[in-house]
């Protein structure tokens, strides 16, 4: 079977990942586009794997590769959400091709970059790896939080600048907080158990049932009026697209924090800008690890905000998470091209 690495594993767990294809009896295309050394990979995979170097966010240029000499792909793995969309989806299950694409793979837990429609249309089985950051990103979190509370990245700027300057009025203790989080998932009941440990009064709010000790919030509305920082912890859906307006963010309590390290879209960007430039708005903060458009695409609303602390998609980018979800996508890709479909998780439209 042949399986397309669109973005491989970073650094020494790149080699465990192909180790753990190859183990499966995958036949293994790697693309080189992501790798830092190129000359060592090929030194090391050379005669193993085979090679290949292309831009995966260029849809055609992906389509390319897809349908080169006609061969195909039985199944593709993404790290960073490359998009794959009903046009490459398509081609990549063309009947002329002498291998179809069958299943694609997530190396995390977010599957918004697939037409779901489309890969169900055309067959394809999509696969990705839940919980596996679900302990990255809620330690994120709390590093977004104490970030902005304790004023860090300002403290941070002066003291480079040979500048001691103490802070205009004392900071805010994590106990003295309550935190609304939304979303009752896997991050969001592991942010709950180590806010709680800190002290904090934790709430929560999530449309579907949850087993996440956690008071409940009655509706999204008193989750935002009755907490003074609110995590987003979503899957981007289009129920769940803009959730967070221009309406929502005026109901947030004077002073308070938006963290968001689930989807960029969730949250209006621009509704979210113009808040942190209003000296009146009752949001003072926010830290943002997702954006509407990433890569090479990265633009947002919130760019010179200094109340606005933005980091590029890192939260879930921690040794142990990125080894669990590159190890378990090639597992989970493994079994569904053997016809072992049971205990791997599959998302659906």
């Amino acid at each position: 079977m042949r399986v397309l690495l669109l973005d491989a594993a970073p650094g020494k767990l790149l080699d465990r990942e192909l180790e753990c294809l190859l183990g499966h009896g995958t036949a293994v295309t790697l693309n080189l586009r992501r790798v830092t050394d190129h000359a060592g990979a090929r030194a090391a995979w050379t005669g193993r794997v085979d090679f290949t170097d292309f831009d995966a966010f260029d849809e055609s240029a992906l389509i390319a590769e897809t349908i080169r000499d006609g061969l195909g792909y039985h199944a593709v793995k993404s790290r960073a959400g490359v998009p794959l969309r009903a046009a490459f989806l398509a081609s990549a299950t063309d009947p002329a091709l002498a291998n179809r694409l069958r299943v694609i793979g997530r190396a995390g837990a977010g599957t918004d970059h697939v037409d779901l429609a489309a890969a169900t249309h055309h067959g394809v089985t999509v696969t990705h790896t839940p919980g596996s950051n679900a302990n990255a990103v809620a330690e994120f979190a709390l590093a977004q939080l104490l970030a902005l509370t304790r004023n860090l990245s300002e403290h941070n700027e002066a003291a480079h600048r040979g500048h001691w300057s103490g802070p205009a009025a004392p900071a805010v203790e994590l106990s003295e907080l309550t935190l609304g989080i939304l979303g009752l998932g896997r991050i969001g009941r592991a942010l709950a158990e180590r806010a709680a440990a800190l002290g904090m009064a934790v709430q929560g709010f999530s449309r579907r049932p949850a087993e996440a000790a956690v008071r409940r919030a009655e509706s999204l509305g008193a989750l935002l009026a009755s907490s003074d920082v609110i995590s987003v912890h979503l899957p981007l859906t289009p129920q769940t697209r803009a959730m967070i307006g221009r309406t929502e963010l005026a109901l947030m309590r004077p002073g308070s924090i938006l963290l968001n390290t689930s989807r960029g879209a969730i949250v209006d960007e621009q509704a979210l800008a113009d808040a942190l430039r209003d000296p009146a708005h009752p949001l003072a903060a926010a830290a943002v690890d997702t954006f509407a458009h990433e890569h090479a695409a990265f633009a947002s609303p919130l760019f010179g905000l200094s109340n606005a602390l933005l980091t590029p998609h890192v939260a879930g980018v921690t040794r142990r998470a990125t080894a669990e979800a590159a190890l378990r996508c090639a597992d989970h890709i493994a079994a569904l091209l053997a016809g072992r479909p049971d205990g791997v998780p599959v998302v659906t439209p």
